[in-house]
């Protein structure tokens, strides 16, 4: 009886087991439908099933994992987990709980967890099963959606290019979780690409990275530019387009990169780049965001960029406007004394005919003569008024001016000495200062010719205690015109001079030069604004403020020149193939507009002593000449 009461109850236990095998089966078969990753753990946490959306989504399969425990734990994220196992074992359950976990290639995912204690048939808990929902895609997107929102709404609200780039490179550097983010654009005059702002995890290097250029043809950013394709390099020491001299120059270490070609509706205009990811590899995710991106700011970056040269053109404009405002006013000057001078002689001259019947004649010339005087006196008010009256047509009133002065005066003499002749040799003048030349160049030993015309020039400064002092070394013949060099010595000299206050000092020098030989005058006077400097070389412009203008004599400091010495070196320069270069420092005591250089060291209130007054400000103006075939053999 015994036995068949064994055997009864094996057999139910066998049934019961084999009932037991179909139902984990048929949940089985049940899990591996469920389209999300599910994970049956031991209650010591080893592994005992894994459904395949599991292993698609993570990597491992149940043949790697049975028996262990999985290990897709981020370090960032353990206490929250032993949290979240600590509320599994007391409330048996958890839902919907927002964690990160590993995939067996290293990338991050941002799953949601839900998870269950079960048990078995006397309450006794067997295990844990969970659920890991993969929301990696869905949050990303989200951020993407969120940032270019906030991006769509800050980049018309920026203030400049540099900070419209700042704003978009941190932007990016932090949805993108990389290490560097910069906006390459490209020099289209210079076929250079330049980053006007980068974001990188170094100050140092971002800094550094601001001065790094690199031809448009080179690079990643070359080939992005060149094909309009995004481009990922996992790895810059595989890739055949990474330009390693950027990071060299830099002092940073790239990685890995993702580049998107910035383009407008027109044109591409540069590219936008994003280095050393984080977590993981780029991939096609970020190419998308990132190419959006791009599609939102390159027009408004190209915006920026146009309202930056505008403001600057519109800077240079007003600067122009000012310039041509002391021109007018230098120019007005310069008819107003000569022509006044000449209507008081005429006066004169009128009073003393007066006296004798016999000098009658000479009346209806004089009456003729103070006519047309009076009419270029008139003519000059108008350009005073042009000062005050912004509408008047400047360029066609001072040619009517100054063709007026030639005819008149020159009918003026003429008619009243009879000497044509006098006008003749005027005109010769002014074609021996501005006109062309038919001068022939010579070979010239440069020390030498400018010791003998600065002794000539001495004697014309002596009244003057300015310090001169010249040096000059052998250098190699220049080939120019002896007229040319005489005219651009001497003006260089007089420049130096008028700018100099008494006791000041100047110091001149000829050396050899890379190019060939050089002529240096420095002066340590009252220097030139930056301002003035961008324009002496461009326009009829005198270095000194002619709004305070006096007429003194040459040499004199602040002689008040005509302003025509620079520019005419400025022509020399470019008919006889010589560079100038200029650099000017604005005395440091004369950056107020209402403060003026007395003109002597021993006057003014800042300089102590002579010393004081040579470290304070001065302009070095170099002549640069070319060297000659020959001159390499005759060195002079």
């Amino acid at each position: 009886m015994a036995f068949f009461i064994f055997m009864e109850t094996e057999q139910q236990r066998h049934h019961a087991y084999q009932t037991d095998r179909r139902a984990a089966k048929r949940d089985c078969t049940l899990l591996d439908f469920l389209p999300y990753p599910i994970v049956v753990l031991k209650m010591d946490h080893t592994v005992s099933y894994l459904n395949p959306a599991f292993v698609n989504v993570f990597g491992w399969t149940l043949e790697d994992l049975e028996g262990k425990e999985i290990p897709f734990v981020p370090d960032i994220v353990q206490e929250q987990n032993l949290q979240e196992m600590q509320q599994l074992f007391s409330v048996h359950q958890i839902h919907a709980l927002e964690t990160q976990r590993l995939t067996r290639d290293g990338r991050m995912l941002d799953v949601v967890l839900d998870g269950a204690i079960f048990y078995e048939e006397d309450s006794t808990p067997a295990g844990q099963i969970l659920t890991l929902r993969d929301i990696t895609r869905e949050k990303r997107v989200a951020r993407s959606q969120h940032a270019l929102f906030r991006i769509s709404q800050q980049i018309h609200q920026v203030q400049g290019l540099d900070d419209l780039l700042e704003f978009i490179t941190k932007e990016v550097q932090t949805l993108l979780n990389a290490g560097g983010a910069m906006v390459i654009l490209l020099d289209e005059e210079r076929q250079e690409f330049f980053f006007r702002v980068a974001t990188l995890d170094s100050l140092e290097s971002s800094k550094k990275m601001q001065e790094v250029r690199f031809p448009a043809d080179k690079g990643v950013a070359g080939h992005v530019y060149r094909t309009g394709q995004s481009l990922i390099v996992p790895d810059t020491s595989q890739s055949p387009y990474f330009f390693k001299k950027v990071d060299l120059d830099a002092e940073y270490h790239t990685r890995n990169m993702l580049d998107v070609p910035l383009e407008t509706r027109d044109r591409r205009i540069g590219v936008l780049c994003v280095v050393n990811k984080k977590d993981g590899m780029f991939d096609q995710q970020d190419v998308d965001f990132l190419s959006t991106i791009a599609s939102t700011i390159a027009l408004p970056i190209e915006n920026a960029r146009i309202h930056e040269e505008l403001k600057q053109s519109y800077q240079e404009i007003q600067s122009l406007n000012r310039a041509k405002d002391q021109v007018i006013h230098h120019l007005s000057h310069e008819l107003k004394t000569p022509v006044s001078v000449v209507s008081a002689s005429l006066s004169l001259l009128q009073k003393r005919l007066s006296v004798t019947e016999a000098h009658q004649g000479y009346q209806r010339l004089l009456d003729r003569a103070q006519r047309n005087l009076q009419r270029i006196l008139d003519m000059q008010y108008e350009i005073e008024d042009i000062l005050r009256d912004k509408e008047y047509a400047t360029y066609h009133l001072l040619s009517i001016l100054l063709d007026a002065c030639v005819d008149e005066l020159e009918v003026l003499v003429a008619d009243e000495f009879g000497e044509w002749n006098v006008m003749q040799r005027i005109r010769r003048r002014i074609e021996e200062l501005f006109g062309p030349q038919d001068s022939i160049s010579q070979r010239i030993p440069l020390a030498q010719f400018v010791q003998k015309h600065l002794d000539a020039l001495r004697p014309r400064f002596a009244h003057r205690t300015c310090q001169i002092t010249f040096s000059g070394e052998a250098t190699p013949v220049v080939l120019i015109p002896p007229d040319v060099l005489s005219k651009i010595v001497e003006g260089l000299i007089r420049n130096a001079v008028e700018n100099t206050p008494d006791g000041g000092k100047i110091e001149a020098m000829i050396r050899n030069g890379a190019e060939g030989p050089e002529f240096e005058v420095k002066d340590f006077g009252v220097g030139i604004t930056p301002e003035n400097q961008r324009l002496i070389f461009e326009n009829y412009f005198p270095p000194y403020d002619t709004m305070r203008y006096s007429s003194r004599n040459p040499f004199d400091f602040n002689a008040g020149g005509k302003g025509f010495d620079l520019l005419r070196l400025k022509i020399f320069s470019e008919r006889y193939h010589f560079k100038l270069q200029m650099r000017s420092q604005r005395c440091q005591y004369l950056l107020h507009p209402e403060t003026i250089c007395p003109g002597k060291v021993e006057h003014c209130a800042f300089c102590h002593t002579p010393e004081d007054c040579v470290h304070s400000g001065g302009t070095t103006m170099l002549v640069r000449f070319m060297r000659q075939e020959y001159s390499d053999t005759e060195t002079l």
